[in-house]
């Protein structure tokens, strides 16, 4: 057995019995090199102030404190990047990043809980469903014609994300938090379970899975903010999907959106979590290697804030937001927003930006046009009761 100096999810696992923290079986030889990451932001994204719309003649009165109003990241003549963020301007500027902007998913309340369901599930209105879209996904994928499908997805996280939960199995890897484990403690261990089929291919299976993790266990330890940490996930997350034998399809999910209060402009709260997400997908990138190019990257929110300043320098709950794909696979250098406008009148319920897009029309186009999801798949089983929202072509590049 090889010498190995971080292997804490290993021991963490074995001895705890934290199974979500081990990858259940190694990764069979794909058929496919299309890669799809989903980025979950919980806590609901300010799209106003990730991609402000400097060219709205009611931007500058209606933000008041949080305007961007000489923006130095401009995309055209109606948006611009929030200057914390100049790791994806640069992928804009190489033509591997669309912004969408006044998008939603159908919900239209504003509980962050319901929300995360509705964008999750995938459906027209909340039923009390527990699986998700992309689980529901995977089976139409054509790598898993030739593989299971818990060879073919990843969630990174603790918990596997009702958006990759359903009859579909799939995988999960997760840094642990509990102190290292020298190298003669795991051959100690591995020794013990040499004779026990279950438990010494699950301790393989974990080691391997840390070898290709590398660093990002270890960059998690003592970290409370949300944010800190997340470009180790997102490296880790590269490594497992350039691997000749890893997943195709990979979940990220990170907290602290909810700017209720403090929320800033070119300098602040939202500011510095910008400024975390652009590093970590820079992080992902850089670790995709050379599989960057088959690869696109969705980030998503629950739903947006509202275009007015509250009495505490922050945002409130709202209704639509900004999206972003990027990735070498993606057809960018383009804003895609039917923009309704922020005069009061244009305002959904005179205080949100009003969402003129389905974000499930960007989820069939990427699930079609990148991961080959037929049309039946996308509208029966998918999506279904969806057809108002048709899939978004020309998202990714042709091959």
């Amino acid at each position: 057995m090889r010498t190995i100096d971080r292997r804490t999810f290993v021991v963490s696992s074995l001895l705890g019995g934290v199974a979500t923290l081990l990858p259940r079986v190694p990764f069979a030889a794909p058929k496919v090199d299309s890669r799809f990451v989903l980025v979950i932001l919980r806590g609901a994204l300010d799209g106003l102030g990730a991609v402000p719309p400097y060219g709205d003649g009611n931007y500058a009165s209606k933000r008041g404190q949080l305007a961007i109003t000489s923006p130095a990241q401009k995309l055209d003549g109606m948006f611009a990047l929030h200057p914390s963020m100049t790791q994806l301007y640069e992928r804009y500027r190489q033509k591997e990043l669309i912004v969408f902007h006044a998008v939603a998913s159908p919900y239209r309340e504003r509980s962050h809980f319901d929300g995360q369901d509705l964008l999750e599930n995938g459906m027209s209105q909340l039923k009390g469903e527990r699986d998700g879209w992309l689980n529901r996904a995977l089976p139409a994928l054509p790598a898993s014609k030739a593989r299971s499908t818990d060879k073919v997805a990843l969630a990174l996280a603790q918990n596997v994300p009702l958006v990759l939960r359903g009859e579909s199995a799939v995988n999960s890897w997760a840094p642990s938090r509990l102190p290292n484990a020298d190298a003669d403690t795991l051959e100690r261990i591995a020794d013990l379970y040499s004779t026990d089929e279950y438990f010494s291919s699950r301790l393989q299976s974990a080691l391997a899975a840390d070898g290709i993790a590398g660093e990002g266990m270890n960059a998690m330890q003592g970290k409370r903010d949300p944010l800190n940490g997340f470009t180790a996930v997102t490296s880790a997350a590269g490594k497992f999907l350039a691997a000749a034998d890893g997943p195709r399809v990979a979940v990220i999910e990170v907290g602290g959106w909810d700017t209720h209060a403090n929320q800033g402009a070119e300098q602040g709260q939202l500011a510095n979590r910008l400024r975390s997400l652009d590093q970590g997908l820079e992080g992902l990138r850089t670790s995709l290697g050379p599989a960057w190019k088959d690869t696109a990257v969705l980030v998503v929110t629950e739903f947006g804030r509202t275009v007015a300043v509250n009495g505490t320098r922050g945002t409130d709950h709202g209704t639509a937001t900004c999206s972003f794909l990027v990735g070498g696979a993606v057809q960018g250098g383009r804003v895609l927003a039917d923009w309704p406008g922020l005069a009061t009148a244009d305002l959904y319920q005179q205080r949100d930006l009003k969402p003129t897009r389905d974000l499930r029309s960007v989820f069939k186009g990427v699930l079609a046009g990148h991961l080959g999801v037929g049309e039946r798949d996308l509208e029966t089983s998918v999506f279904p009761e969806s057809r108002s929202a048709s899939p978004l072509e020309g998202l990714i590049r042709r091959a």
